[in-house]
C-alpha cells in the first residue's frame, strides 16, 4: 500500500465497475492507490488480485483468464481466486511464498464492489443493493469515466445540481434562474448527506420533453442521497399540479441515477454511472436517448471539473467563497474528514 492511501477511508466497499466490463480478458484498475486486476472465470466467479506477479512482477493484467484462475503472461504462473499460486510451470512443488494479495470483490445488481482495508481484515458486511437495475418499471444503461481530478470534486458536482442551468443547457439543464432559486433542503447523518431541490411550475428541459409527453409546465424534483462510495440521484418531472412532490410514488418522468465515485490516486478518480428511466407507454422507447444525453452531460461535467482542478493547482492556498448551494458538498467533505479521523484513531 502506498502512503497516500491514508488519504482515503479504509475498510469499506468501493465501486469497482460493472458486471458487463468483465469479459474474456482481465481488467487493470487502480483504486485508492492499490493496483488491481479484475477478472471473471468461465464459471462466472469474479476476482480482484494485486496487479503484480510475485515472480518477476509483470502486471497480471497482461496475462490470460483460464478456468482455474489467472495465468501470468511472462512465465505462466497460475493464480486462483484467493491469490494463491496453484501452478508453476517446470516445478512440481509450489513455493509457500508464491501468492499475491486478493481483494474481496462482489457482483450485485450488475455493480462490482471491491473491499479495501487492512490485508488481514475481512468485510464487516455486504455491499449495498441497487434495485433499479432489476426493477421491471425501468430500463437503464451506463458507462465509466476516468477523471484527472480528486474524487471529492466529483462529489461536489453531483451534490450541487444548481450548475445544470449553466453547464447542461442543451440536455437536462433548463432556466438558470429557476435552478439557483429552487427550494433547497439539506439534511445529514454521520454516514449520509441528502439534498432535495424542488422546482414547481417550471419549463421541462430538452431531455425531458424528448422522453415524456408533458402538457406544458412541470413540477420538477432533484433528490441526491450521498454516501462515501456512491450517490443515488432521483430526478424527474410531472405535469404541474398533477401530484405532490412529497409523494414517493409520484408519477411522471423519472431518471434514477447511480454514481459510483472511487478515488484512483490522490489526484485522479473513477466515475461509474448508470441512469434508469421509466419509458412512457405511448412513446417509442427512448432509453438510449436518455443514456446518450446523460453521457453528454457527464462529458460536460468532466471538462469543468478537470479545468477546475487545474486552476486550483495554479492558485494553491486561495480561499473559496461559500454560498448556500455549497451546503451539501460541505457536509459531504466534513463527513469524509470524520471517517478519516476514525481510521486514524483506530490505527494509533
Amino acid at each position: 500500500m502506498n502512503a497516500t492511501s491514508n488519504a482515503f477511508p479504509q475498510g469499506r466497499w468501493w465501486v469497482a465497475g460493472f458486471a458487463w466490463e468483465l469479459g474474456e480478458k482481465p481488467l487493470a484498475r487502480t483504486f485508492l492507490d492499490h493496483a488491481m486486476v479484475l477478472f471473471r472465470t468461465p464459471d462466472g466467479a469474479v476476482s480482484a488480485l494485486e496487479d503484480r506477479c510475485c515472480h518477476k512482477e509483470l502486471p497480471l493484467s497482461m496475462g490470460a483468464v483460464e478456468p482455474r484462475g489467472l495465468r501470468c503472461g511472462y512465465h505462466g504462473l497460475l493464480f486462483d481466486h484467493g491469490g494463491g499460486c496453484i501452478e508453476v510451470p517446470g516445478l512440481e512443488r509450489i513455493p509457500g511464498r508464491a501468492r499475491v494479495r486478493a481483494y474481496p470483490l462482489r457482483e450485485r445488481d450488475q455493480i462490482l464492489w471491491v473491499w479495501i482495508g487492512a490485508q488481514d481484515a475481512s468485510p464487516r458486511d455486504e455491499p449495498p443493493a441497487y434495485s433499479f437495475h432489476s426493477d421491471p418499471r425501468y430500463t437503464f444503461g451506463g458507462d465509466a469515466f476516468h477523471y484527472d481530478a480528486p474524487y471529492q470534486l466529483i462529489h461536489d458536482n453531483v451534490l450541487d445540481l444548481s450548475h445544470l442551468g449553466y453547464v447542461h443547457l442543451k440536455t437536462i439543464g433548463g432556466n438558470p434562474g429557476v435552478h439557483t432559486s429552487a427550494q433547497l433542503i439539506t439534511t445529514s447523518t454521520p454516514n449520509r448527506v441528502r439534498v432535495v431541490r424542488w422546482m414547481p411550475n417550471s419549463a421541462p428541459p430538452p431531455t425531458y420533453t424528448a422522453a415524456w409527453p408533458f402538457r406544458g409546465a412541470v413540477d420538477r424534483w432533484q433528490e441526491v442521497d450521498f454516501s462515501l462510495s456512491h450517490c443515488e440521484i432521483w430526478t424527474g418531472a410531472m405535469d404541474a399540479g398533477s401530484g405532490s412532490l412529497e409523494d414517493p410514488q409520484r408519477g411522471g418522468f423519472h431518471m434514477r441515477g447511480f454514481h459510483g465515485v472511487t478515488p484512483e490516486t490522490a489526484h485522479t478518480a473513477h466515475y461509474f454511472w448508470t441512469v434508469a428511466t421509466n419509458p412512457h407507454p405511448d412513446k417509442q422507447d427512448v432509453t438510449q436517448l436518455v443514456v446518450q444525453q446523460t453521457a453528454l452531460t457527464f462529458e460536460e461535467d468532466k471538462v469543468v471539473i478537470e479545468a477546475q482542478w487545474r486552476n486550483q493547482c495554479r492558485f494553491p492556498g486561495r480561499s473559496q467563497l461559500y454560498i448556500p448551494i455549497d451546503d451539501g458538498p460541505t457536509r459531504a467533505r466534513r463527513m469524509i474528514d470524520a471517517l478519516l479521523r476514525e481510521d486514524a484513531a483506530v490505527t494509533r
